[in-house]
C-alpha cells in the first residue's frame, strides 16, 4: 500500500495547473462513467421490458388463434410461431409454477390483448446462472446455427415462462430468453466526451494561468525580499484573493524595508556620533602622565574606538546593496585560502563552479570564517561541493570546538570565541555576525557544528540561482 501511495505521489502533478487539470479530468471521468452505468442499466431494463412485452403479445395472439383454429391446425400454428428464442408448446399442465412479481406488466399486456381479465395466466421471470447463453431445450437442429449466431458473446440471460389456459382446458406454455445488451460505443458516442475533455482542459489551463502567474511573481518577489534585494511593487493581477495577497505583500515589503533602513541608519548615526567624544578622550589621555591607570584607560578607549569602527563597518555592509555578478567560487576560495591562511589553510581540488553572488560581500563573509578557523583552530580545511540548486562550503579546523549551547550564540553581535577581551586575540565580536548577515542576504545559511573527532566546522549553504 505504501509503495502504491508513493507511486501515485510521483506521477501526480506537482504544479497547481497540473493538479487542477488532473482533478477536473478525474471528476469528468467519474461522473461520465457513473452516468454511462446508469444509462446502460436503464437501457437494459427498457430492452428487457420491450422483449418481454413483445413475447407476451405474441403469446396472446397465438392463444387467440389456437382457440379459434381446428385441432389439426394447431401444430402448424405452433411451428409458425416458434423462433430461436421463443418456444411454444401445448401441454396438459402449466410449466410456470407461479407468477413472479416481475411479471405484472406482462400479465396485464396478455389480458389486455385477450380481452378476458378472468383468463388464468401464469408468468415466471428468473435469471439463468449459466454462461454462455443456453440453447433452449427441444430446439430444432435447423434453428441452432441461427440461435448461436444471435447469442455469440452475450451474457446475463433471463428466462421467462408463460402458461396460458386455452378455451379447451389445455395450457399454452411459452418459454423465451432475454439477454443483457452489450455495451455499444461508437465514434459518434465518444465525440461529445472528447469535446468535453478538451473544454475542461482549456478551462483548467486558463484558470491555472490566471492564478499561477501572479503566484509565481509573488514567490519570486518574496524570495528577493528575503535576500535583502530591491524589488519593485508587484503588479496587482489575477483573481480577487490573489490581488489581495499581492497588495498585502507590497505593504509588508514597504514596512520591512522602511524599518530595516531606519534601524540601520540609526545605528550608523550613533556610531558616528561616538567618534568625536572618543577622539577627545584619547587626546586628553595622551596629555596625562604615563601611569598604570592612564595606560588601562587608554586601552579601554582604544577598544571602544575599535568597536565603534566595527559597528560602522557592519552598518555600512548591511545598508549597502552591491550589484550581483557571476563569479567562479573555486577561484575566489583559492585566493582567500592563500591570502588568509597561507600554509595553514587548504582547499580540496574542485572544478570551476560559478554562482551569481555579490562578490565583495561574500568574499568578506568567507574571509571572516576562514580567519576564525585559522585563529582559533590552527588550520582551515576548506571544501566546496555542489548539490542540485545549492553550493555547500565547509570550513573545518582542529581547535577545541565550542560547547553546544554556544554554537548559535556566537553569531550574535559582540559575542567572541574567547574571553580574554583582548582585541589582538578576540577582536570585537562582529565577524560571525557580519558573515551570517551577508550569507543570509544571499538566501543562504551558515551553521557551526563540532566534529566527531576534534575541531569545529562552519557549513555554508548558498543557492546557485540569482542572488
Amino acid at each position: 500500500m505504501k509503495q502504491r501511495l508513493s507511486f501515485l505521489r510521483q506521477i501526480f502533478p506537482h504544479s497547481l495547473g497540473g493538479q487542477l487539470l488532473a482533478m477536473l479530468l478525474l471528476a469528468l471521468a467519474v461522473t461520465q462513467g457513473l452516468g454511462l452505468l446508469l444509462l446502460t442499466d436503464e437501457r437494459n431494463r427498457a430492452v428487457r421490458a420491450a422483449l418481454g412485452l413483445e413475447a407476451a403479445g405474441r403469446a396472446a395472439n397465438v392463444v387467440l388463434l389456437l382457440d379459434d383454429a381446428p385441432a389439426d391446425l394447431r401444430p402448424s400454428i405452433l411451428r409458425a410461431a416458434d423462433s430461436p428464442l421463443v418456444r411454444f408448446e401445448l401441454g396438459a399442465e402449466p410449466e410456470a409454477p407461479h407468477t413472479s412479481s416481475d411479471a405484472d406488466v406482462v400479465l396485464r399486456q396478455i389480458r389486455q390483448i385477450l380481452g378476458e381479465p378472468e383468463r388464468e395466466v401464469r408468468a415466471d421471470v428468473h435469471a439463468l446462472a449459466v454462461d454462455p447463453f443456453p440453447t433452449p431445450d427441444g430446439m430444432p437442429e435447423a434453428m441452432r446455427p441461427m440461435h448461436e449466431a444471435m447469442m455469440a458473446g452475450r451474457t446475463d440471460p433471463v428466462e421467462m415462462t408463460l402458461s396460458i389456459r386455452l378455451a379447451g382446458g389445455e395450457w399454452l406454455n411459452v418459454r423465451t430468453m432475454f439477454h443483457r445488451p452489450g455495451l455499444q460505443l461508437s465514434p459518434q458516442a465518444l465525440l461529445p466526451l472528447l469535446l468535453m475533455a478538451v473544454a475542461v482542459a482549456l478551462v483548467a489551463w486558463w484558470t491555472a494561468r490566471r492564478v499561477v502567474g501572479p503566484m509565481r511573481v509573488l514567490s519570486v518577489g518574496a524570495d528577493r525580499l528575503g535576500r535583502g534585494l530591491e524589488t519593485d511593487p508587484l503588479p496587482i493581477t489575477g483573481p480577487a484573493e490573489v490581488r489581495d495577497t499581492t497588495q498585502a505583500f507590497n505593504r509588508m515589503k514597504d514596512r520591512l524595508t522602511r524599518f530595516v533602513n531606519e534601524r540601520t541608519h540609526m545605528l550608523a548615526a550613533l556610531s558616528h556620533d561616538l567618534r568625536s567624544p572618543l577622539t577627545a578622550m584619547r587626546l586628553r589621555i595622551e596629555m596625562l602622565d604615563e601611569t598604570e591607570d592612564s595606560n588601562r584607560l587608554k586601552a579601554l578607549v582604544e577598544e571602544m574606538q575599535a568597536m565603534v569602527e566595527a559597528t560602522l563597518e557592519f552598518a555600512r555592509g548591511v545598508a549597502k546593496a552591491e550589484p550581483t555578478a557571476t563569479v567562479d567560487l573555486t577561484s575566489m576560495l583559492t585566493d582567500l585560502v592563500n591570502d588568509v591562511g597561507g600554509d595553514r589553510a587548504t582547499l580540496a581540488p574542485i572544478d570551476p563552479l560559478f554562482a551569481t553572488i555579490r562578490p565583495h560581500a561574500l568574499n568578506r563573509a568567507l574571509r571572516n570564517l576562514i580567519d576564525n578557523a585559522v585563529r582559533y583552530g590552527g588550520v582551515a580545511k576548506v571544501t566546496l561541493t555542489q548539490e542540485p540548486g545549492t553550493v555547500i562550503i565547509s570550513i573545518a579546523d582542529k581547535g577545541p570546538g565550542l560547547p553546544d549551547d554556544q554554537l548559535e550564540a556566537v553569531f550574535e553581535p559582540f559575542m567572541r570565541f574567547e574571553s580574554s577581551r583582548s582585541r589582538d586575540t578576540g577582536g570585537v565580536g562582529l565577524g560571525l555576525a557580519i558573515a551570517r548577515t551577508i550569507i543570509q542576504a544571499h538566501g543562504g545559511s551558515v551553521l557551526l557544528r563540532n566534529l566527531p573527532d576534534h575541531g569545529l566546522e562552519a557549513v555554508v549553504h548558498l543557492p546557485l540561482g540569482e542572488a
